[in-house]
């Protein structure tokens, strides 16, 4: 409170020496923050907008601009303007410590403005603010704050400063929006230990409606806030890496959240919007990360935090979320109409009420290296179930073989947004598409859309989680160029349609069981042929399989496997008994959210985000280890339940290969499928060993990110300082003990990973 007095007692003395005698003048310091004078006879006089009988001139007032370490180099010869309380204007330069001063100015307070736009040779910042649509008002106050750094690794701000040692020095800690004229691009204020002066601000407002307002005659360190923000790692690498499989998880999940943007009616007449909700992708993007605030909340009721990889970037770096100013963009003016533009028009895709309504969200942002397009799954049961079960076929107009039309109506949604974000903010950058169940097969269906766009030429990557088939095999041999990775959880049936399958009836009624690892079922082969689609397939899968798969040890030890397996046997077998065990052996399916509410392994925040996490730790701890992802213990386990599958598979092939019972119909396609899955289970098994060969290296983790050693040590060192990511959890860790090689090989008899005389080999 001291400081505050003092600074009165200065203020008073500097507005009119006649008030200096302080026998018949106190000041007071209101509630709102503004300053009265009061006379021996208490009667009040708001100092407010107030020209005084008596300005004095002659005052000098100096300033420096340092950063949290105390350091003004990096404002060095930056351009400023002032304007003293009688509205008198100055200009100058801050000199190589940067500092600068107004000298022979009237008595009061100076508001100081630094305007100046970037004229610098940085292609990215012209970029910026020469882009036709939202150009932003770069200053060279913005780049300057982009490059300093945070004195605290959180961007929290630091209560003390190497400024503060010196004497008769007011300490403010300043943003760039203080100093600028277009804020509506920079992030929101964030909380400080010294803000800068509200008394000032509110004497100088008549004089100056813009700047950062100081007390005059005093000398004011003003330390600014670097201007950076946290981004979501991602690898632009086509290559699968873990990296990408967790980060997407966690976007895909973010899509089911709204925007978040207040007010987020049209036409909006407010000057400005923002963004608290939370979690929404909004709040993401134009609030949290943008003020270095880290987050892990991509869903309202999840009561895990699961942390993105974050990387610091330069602020123009960031996601971007575009500025909302009616006075500088005129598409903001709610004079527009139905055809105003805010961030929630721009970024968000809700066509819920639009004449042609097919309940599809989707949301993107964009940066200088990607831009991210997330669609939403099935969320209500009404629209999209109605959606998900309209499994009749379309040709795809775009381009070859045909699709399912339920989705591909929503896919034309979903291009009609992205083709129009992408004409604003495409400058070479990378997509990257992702989406869950429902949301994964509209993404498939948009990026085979976006890919064959006349006159373009996008590099697209895609990661979907749970995605049921979207197109037939003429489609997905089309699109085969389109890089795609497919995740699926083992016990999630969405992935499994629409199949045909579904409409078999088998020969007899099937026991609804799991495979357990060691238990397979010795009826398993019997219905191996309605597994596989022995009548042709109207639909096919795209894209690589990457598979999380359980390996149960008995005893309540359970670990998980991230592979590709190369057989249906594996693929579909958990959708598979889980279908045949309803309605008598015919599983007549209802919509997709019907399926996702009965299996919790559809989930995002229950299944395919804990499991992406889990992946990546455990790829992680292979790194660390000059390890394989999968250990020789879950390589012998599994390798056994195929070679048991495998023998009953070529059993009962030979067993329909040579019956002579006439109520038995066999047809070649049957028992060529039985042949074919053999084939295809030699091939998984053969990958099986391979993957417990390939030691995981940097990039398999990370993608491209690993060739910036420096910053992704930083990022994951941000990341593994919040506890969430270092708690002991078993799915994220390897499974403990040897198998009888490794074993051996421990003690030298053998070397680990070579071929063991103890392995399953071809039982054919």
């Amino acid at each position: 409170m001291h400081f505050v007095e003092e600074t009165i007692k200065t203020l008073v003395i500097s507005l009119c020496p006649m008030a200096s005698s302080a026998l018949f003048i106190r000041v007071v310091l209101n509630n709102k923050g503004g300053f009265s004078m009061v006379s021996e006879k208490d009667k009040t006089v708001d100092l407010r907008g107030r020209v005084f009988t008596c300005p004095v001139q002659g005052k000098r007032t100096t300033f420096q601009l340092v950063d949290e370490f105390g350091d003004g180099k990096l404002y060095a010869g930056l351009a400023y303007e002032v304007v003293d309380f009688e509205g008198f204007k100055y200009s100058g330069f801050l000199d190589s410590s940067g500092m600068g001063e107004v000298v022979n100015h009237f008595a009061g307070p100076i508001a100081l403005t630094m305007l100046s736009l970037y004229k610098g040779l940085n292609d990215r910042y012209s970029g910026l603010m020469e882009r036709e649509y939202y150009p932003l008002k770069i200053t060279e106050l913005q780049v300057r704050a982009e490059h300093t750094r945070y004195f605290n690794k959180d961007g929290s701000r630091t209560p003390n400063n190497p400024a503060l040692l010196l004497t008769n020095t007011d300490f403010y800690q300043v943003e760039v929006r203080h100093l600028v004229e277009h804020v509506s691009h920079l992030p929101p204020v964030v909380e400080c230990h010294y803000p800068p002066s509200e008394g000032a601000r509110q004497l100088m407002v008549k004089h100056s409606p813009r700047g950062l307002c100081l007390l005059g005659s005093r000398h004011s360190i003003l330390q600014v806030r670097p201007l950076r923000a946290l981004r979501p790692l991602f690898s632009t690498d086509p290559q699968f890496c873990a990296l990408n499989l967790y980060q997407l998880a966690l976007m895909a999940t973010l899509s089911y959240c709204p925007f978040g943007q207040a007010p987020s009616k049209h036409p909006i007449h407010q000057a400005s919007v923002s963004f608290k909700h939370v979690p929404s992708s909004g709040n993401w993007f134009g609030d949290a990360l943008a003020k270095y605030k880290q987050l892990g909340r991509v869903d309202a009721g999840q009561a895990q935090a699961y942390y993105p990889l974050y990387e610091d970037v330069a602020y123009s770096r960031r996601f971007e979320i575009v500025p909302f100013d009616p006075v500088l963009y005129p598409i903001n003016q709610p004079r527009q109409g139905p055809e105003q533009e805010s961030p929630a028009k721009v970024h968000f895709l809700d066509d819920r009420g639009d004449i042609i309504d097919t309940d599809t969200q989707a949301f993107a942002t964009h940066s200088d290296e990607i831009i991210l397009i997330a669609v939403r799954g099935t969320s209500e049961l009404g629209p999209d179930g109605l959606r998900d079960i309209d499994a009749f076929q379309v040709p795809f107009e775009e381009g070859k073989g045909a699709v399912h039309r339920g989705f591909y109506e929503a896919a034309k949604k979903a291009n009609d947004f992205a083709t129009k974000y992408l004409d604003k903010f495409h400058a070479g950058q990378k997509l990257l598409i992702c989406g869950h169940s429902l949301g994964g097969a509209i993404a498939l269906i948009l990026s085979e859309m976006l890919r064959r766009r006349l006159g373009f030429d996008y590099n697209i990557l895609l990661y979907t989680y749970g995605a049921p088939r979207a197109g037939d095999a003429t489609f997905v041999q089309a699109a085969e160029s389109l890089v795609h990775h497919r995740m699926v959880n083992h016990n999630d049936p969405v992935p499994s349609v629409p199949a045909p399958w579904m409409k078999i009836k088998p020969g007899k009624p099937m026991p609804g069981v799991g495979i357990r690892f060691r238990e397979v079922p010795a009826e398993f082969a019997v219905y191996i042929t309605s597994v596989i689609n022995v009548d042709g397939e109207p639909y096919a899968h795209h894209g690589q399989l990457q598979h999380f798969m359980p390996v149960d040890f008995g005893g309540n030890e359970v670990s998980q496997m991230l592979w590709a397996p190369g057989c249906e046997t594996l693929a579909q077998h958990a959708a598979c008994s889980i279908a045949l065990a309803q309605h008598e052996g015919l599983p007549m399916r209802g919509s997709l959210i019907e399926q996702a509410m009965e299996v919790g392994d559809h989930f995002m925040v229950d299944a395919y985000v804990p499991h992406s996490w889990a992946t990546l730790r455990r790829w992680q701890e292979a790194l660390a280890n000059t390890r394989p992802r999968v250990t020789g213990r879950e390589v012998e386990w599994v390798d056994e339940m195929l070679a048991r599958i495998e023998a009953q598979v070529k059993e009962r092939r030979s067993q329909l290969s040579h019956a002579t019972d006439p109520f038995i119909r066999v047809s070649q396609m049957e028992i060529g499928a039985l042949l074919s899955e053999a084939q295809k289970i030699r091939t998984t098994r053969d990958r099986l060993q391979t993957l417990g060969l390939h030691t995981v290296q940097l990039k398999d983790v990370y993608g491209s990110c690993a060739a910036d050693a420096q910053g992704l040590a930083e990022s994951v060192e941000r990341w593994q300082a919040n506890s969430e990511n270092t708690r002991i959890e078993q799915l994220a860790m390897a499974p403990k003990g040897l198998t009888m090689a490794e074993l051996d090989a421990s003690l030298g008899i053998h070397v680990a990973g070579a071929p063991y005389k103890g392995d399953i080999l071809d039982v054919s």
